[in-house]
């Protein structure tokens, strides 16, 4: 089965595009990035904060198979509402650096919207490093779940 996810990682250069078309309204796939509950289901972690604003910031707390927590965090530098978000992102425990992403929001039609996540590393060598783990998997899955708990939402 085909991947809705799409992810780009061109030899030779630190960045990672990241595409997605959903079944869903522009608006809730914005939601899904911005309120805590949303996350939490979709995301499978624990908001411990969420200041969805432009100069807000965030950390989020995830356990891993083996039980063991990690600490995601970053800063939000700007956040157009239903259009874009430029956000930092670290998982502190993890070797991969800090993070810039880059989240545009598109509507297609009322009931449907693309996502496009520019996410660049501060080396090729940390992003490659990332790509070494079930990245593109991980992010399918992520997406599907987030499909799938937004709808169900809208059914509510």
């Amino acid at each position: 089965m085909e991947q809705k996810t799409k992810v780009v990682a061109e030899t030779g250069k630190q960045e990672i595009i990241i595409t997605r078309i959903f079944d869903l309204p522009v608006e809730h796939l914005f939601m899904a990035y911005v309120e805590p509950e949303i996350i939490e289901q979709w995301m499978g972690t624990k908001v411990l904060k969420l200041e969805s604003k432009t100069n807000g910031s965030y950390q989020f707390e995830t356990t891993d198979p083996a039980g063991n927590k990690h600490l995601l965090r970053g800063v939000i530098h700007e956040i157009t509402p239903q259009n874009k978000i430029i956000r930092t992102f670290e998982m502190v425990s993890m070797s991969f650096g800090v993070q810039l992403e880059t989240l545009v929001f598109e509507k297609l039609t009322n009931n449907s919207s693309k996502l496009t996540k520019k996410v660049v590393y501060q080396s090729v060598k940390e992003r490659d490093e990332n790509l070494k783990f079930p990245f593109k998997q991980g992010i399918n899955w992520a997406h599907q779940r987030l499909e799938e708990v937004v709808d169900k939402l809208l059914k509510a």
